[in-house]
């Protein structure tokens, strides 16, 4: 008989919130590696707060049974990372992008190195050479003397991800492992764990929005659809529907390239026609002794679309938090925004205005339970929340762009109760709500499914076709850039 390490049998949950709509009945076998696949809101991430606990089943139906013998372990040796899009489990204090000085962080907190070595000291069974393939993949020592709140996305996520396989989990559940990763640190987890999979008894289970990104080591798979676990299917068995990718309806497609066009002319706050809506003269940002960005310069003209890339840490995400005023040192930095020297005089809020953002700092900061309309709408005023009431006028902007994408439907329903997907969606209306001249768009795709990554590429292709239209988008994923995109800068990380 087949060694079952996870059981659901009819497996219902006690939680009000809880959305999966029929009973659960699962087995995972020994030896399976498995990853669970849908499309945002079919209920992924359900399922795995089912396997792990956050979701109480009515009579405790999952079942754990790490070893070969009958007898039924307590669930010690499961361990669970989740992302919400670059971030894992908050450590210490979290600013939104990177709000904060080096003075802001108190003489006894941590580094990274500190929080390792802690995790690795209580271990009771040490795995030098996992612990050395990890330094080395992740390079992990030149994050060794840094604080949590000064890494990158990418580096908290490796950072993550390290601590918890250090601990040796005989089941491990990551939900969206490669996002927020560049091309070749993806590639070497995944050969991690293929090797983890390969020489030792763990059961590894993905939970996977991108269908091609199922690594080769998985063996089985197991499909949600419309909330309700379909049957664990072998790998070579597996036959997915075929996803057809409707493009933009073409009523959404001509209401964006029909809305009203700005005149402005009459605005102080930006550059004549066709001038420089970015201008950095060999700026250079620091954080302690450790050099971001050095003698960068860097020019965007009104109407250009540019690729922002480079490997985790390079510094992307802190440039943007220059250009988007999230920054205390942007001041110090000699940088014209609209045609206007930086320091000039202008408000944050004249600067914002003009500027659609959307990032996985952004989307962690993100901790109001509002109804979603109400965290489009606060893209009108730039907040995190919403603190002033709606107009009629507003909410029916906002709900244009929620049609735009797709989730005009959960306008009512709070964002804490969405899917991460559901989540990044209504984030990405936010961002467009306002009609803004230059959109910042980092890592916009985290987490889409491969239909709603099709529509939004689509919704910004049609939206750059616009006059007085600038775009700048990060992404680790080449084939996620949008068909308008014609120059790119490429950042190389400071050692």
């Amino acid at each position: 008989m087949a060694h079952k390490v996870i059981e659901i049998t009819n497996g219902v949950t006690r939680h009000p919130d809880h959305r999966m709509a029929r009973p659960v009945t699962l087995a995972l076998e020994d030896g399976w590696q498995v990853a669970v696949v849908g499309e945002n809101a079919a209920g992924k991430s359900r399922l795995v707060d089912m396997l792990t606990g956050r979701y109480p089943l009515s009579q405790n139906e999952v079942r754990y049974d790490f070893t070969p013998s009958p007898h039924t372990l307590v669930c010690d040796n499961i361990k669970h990372i989740t992302f919400r899009d670059s971030y894992g489990d908050t450590d210490g204090m979290y600013y939104y992008q990177l709000r904060w000085n080096q003075h802001d962080i108190a003489d006894n907190t941590p580094t990274v190195g500190q929080l390792l070595d802690d995790v690795y000291t209580r271990l009771a069974h040490k795995d030098e050479k996992l612990r050395d393939t990890l330094r080395t993949m992740f390079h992990l020592d030149e994050m060794r003397g840094r604080h949590i709140i000064s890494l990158s996305s990418g580096e908290l996520r490796k950072f993550q991800l390290t601590r918890v396989l250090l601990a040796g989990p005989r089941v491990l559940i990551i939900d969206n492992p490669f996002i927020g990763l560049d091309a070749q640190t993806r590639d070497q987890l995944k050969g991690l764990l293929a090797t983890l999979a390969r020489e030792t008894r763990i059961m590894i289970i993905l939970v996977l929005s991108k269908t091609d990104d199922i690594p080769d080591f998985i063996t089985h798979i197991l499909p949600v659809e419309g909330l309700e676990a379909k049957p664990v299917v072998p790998r070579e068995g597996y036959r997915p529907e075929p996803v057809s990718l409707p493009a933009l309806p073409a009523e959404l497609r001509d209401c964006i390239l029909g809305l009203p066009q700005k005149d402005l002319s009459q605005v102080s706050f930006y550059p004549r026609q066709g001038g420089d809506i970015l201008k950095f003269n060999g700026i250079s940002l620091r954080y302690g002794t450790r050099t971001i960005l050095k003698d960068l310069s860097w020019t965007v003209e009104e109407g250009e679309r540019w690729a922002l890339s480079g490997e985790n840490g390079a510094g992307k995400s802190a440039l943007l938090s220059l250009v988007c005023a999230d920054n205390p040192q942007s001041y110090a930095c000699d940088f014209e925004l609209f045609g206007h020297k930086r320091g000039s005089g202008e408000s944050i809020w004249e600067i914002k205005r003009h500027i659609g953002y959307v990032s996985p700092e952004m989307h962690r900061a993100y901790q109001k339970d509002l109804p979603a309309i109400g965290i489009v709408g606060s893209g009108l005023s730039d907040s995190v929340g919403l603190y002033t009431r709606l107009r009629e006028e507003q909410k029916d902007i906002c709900r244009l762009w929620m049609r735009v994408f797709g989730i005009e439907h959960l306008a009512e329903r709070t964002f804490l109760k969405l899917s991460s997907g559901e989540q990044r969606l209504c984030l990405l209306a936010r961002a467009f709500v306002k009609d803004p001249e230059l959109l910042i768009l980092d890592e916009p795709l985290h987490g889409l499914d491969d239909r709603n990554r099709a529509r939004t590429q689509e919704i910004i292709d049609t939206f750059c076709q616009r006059r007085n239209k600038t775009l700048v988008m990060v992404t680790h994923y080449k084939e996620e850039l949008p068909r308008c995109i014609t120059r790119e800068l490429h950042l190389i990380k400071n050692k």
